[in-house]
């Protein structure tokens, strides 16, 4: 198995990828499509991993006939928990060392700010966040930190994952026997990474109105 080509074709030929895996290597595109989702969730620093734009891709594969679009619903669905469930205990943990004064360059009451925002709208931002580049890698750490409640958290990082995975790959398979869209899904996916690569000026301004949002919600109910 020539690895670094198949990474390769990853990052710039996905349904190539994709159809390898599946014409040569059999189970391993669900295995294949179970880690990168897993690690794009569960570590930050994978963050960079294509999403959206492969699911399409894979969507479009399966469409062929290659592969099947239930077992890639399925693999991605349980990756995207996963990864969220592992990058959540992270955010614990990391939230911990904040409010106990281990790491001082973070603001615990800003992050106690933050937990009273996940507590009443953590629901819908998990959800929504799974559909943001980059943002859904964070969604889930944050959320850990400011002690969102884990069953709570679970919950609707389950029903965000179903309904990514579902209408992304279900939009690929439905459209990807259209000969615009199988002639060019390079450019599909190119369009993916160039989103994702633009994700941390979405998590910085995202962050910045999150901010201002709390500040001003705790500013009313304080207010006499």
């Amino acid at each position: 198995m020539d690895i670094t080509a198949l990474i390769v074709d990853l990052f710039t030929n996905a349904d190539r990828f994709l159809v390898t895996l599946a014409n040569d290597y059999g189970m391993l595109i669900y295995l294949a499509m179970f880690l990168i989702f897993f690690l794009e969730t569960a570590f930050v620093v994978c963050a960079f991993l294509p999403g959206d734009s492969l699911l399409f891709v894979a969507g479009t594969v399966a469409a062929a006939g290659t592969t099947s679009p239930w077992g890639l619903m399925l693999s991605v669905i349980l990756g995207a928990i996963i990864g969220n469930t592992v990058g959540f205990h992270t955010g614990h943990w990391l939230g911990n060392k904040i409010y106990d004064g281990s790491i001082r360059w973070i603001d615990a009451a800003k992050l106690q700010k933050t937990h009273v925002f996940y507590e009443k709208h953590g629901g819908k931002t998990i959800i929504l966040a799974r559909f943001v580049p980059i943002v859904r890698a964070f969604a889930p750490l944050v959320a850990g930190a400011a002690r969102m409640s884990m069953t709570r958290f679970e919950l609707y990082s389950a029903l965000g994952a179903v309904i990514w995975a579902v209408s992304l790959i279900g939009v690929g398979y439905l459209f990807g026997n259209i000969p615009i869209v199988k002639d060019n899904l390079s450019k599909i996916l190119l369009l993916g990474v160039l989103g994702a690569a633009s994700g941390p000026v979405i998590v910085a301004i995202g962050w910045k109105y999150c901010q201002k949002f709390i500040d001003s919600m705790q500013a009313k109910k304080n207010a006499p």
